[in-house]
């Protein structure tokens, strides 16, 4: 198993930072938040760079305002570089510390990382050989892989074969098949 490490996407403020919403200012810096899926309520502490400019953020009602963010009002940009930083990474609630935006890691015969498995079951490569086949061979399995079977669950309920540990193997099987090594990402 490979271990996740962030490339500072974005990808879980964006999506999931929606669903996190300030309840009440503590300090400058700390807050009560609330999981808007799970109803839980958390304390966060802002990192010291970015306190003002959320407090600003806040107070000011800004955030609130339709259009003026995407995402997470803890999202910041990187000021170190390209990408995100999360401002309350150390406080993050739970469901952001489980988000993965890749599940797997696929390396080629050389040991080099040819591709990522994002989404459901979806890659992200440059490697044209890996690129067909994951279409031609992982893909149509992972459609049968979600799609409705009345005994096993709701009619039209897509869930995701990521998180189907002998889907996981069927697919590192078919990468080894032609060279490649899938390692699924914890």
């Amino acid at each position: 198993m490979a271990t996740f490490v962030c490339n500072d996407c974005g990808k879980c403020c964006a999506s999931l930072g929606a669903y996190i919403r300030i309840e009440r200012q503590l300090t400058g810096g700390d807050y009560y938040c609330r999981n808007g899926i799970t109803g839980e309520v958390f304390p966060v502490h802002a990192q010291p760079a970015f306190a003002d400019e959320i407090d600003e953020e806040f107070t000011s009602g800004q955030w609130e305002s339709p259009g003026f963010r995407t995402g997470c009002i803890f999202m910041r940009k990187n000021p170190e570089g390209p990408g995100t930083v999360c401002a309350i990474y150390a406080t993050r609630p739970q469901v952001c510390r489980e988000f993965r935006c890749y599940h797997m890691l696929i390396y080629n015969a050389g040991g080099t990382i040819a591709g990522r498995m994002v989404g459901h079951h979806d890659i992200l490569t440059d490697d044209p050989d890996l690129a067909r086949i994951w279409s031609d061979e992982v893909k149509p399995l992972a459609v049968a892989a979600v799609s409705p079977k009345p005994a096993d669950r709701s009619p039209g309920l897509i869930t995701s074969p990521c998180s189907d540990p002998v889907w996981m193997q069927k697919v590192s099987a078919i990468l080894a098949s032609h060279g490649y090594r899938g390692e699924p990402v914890t």
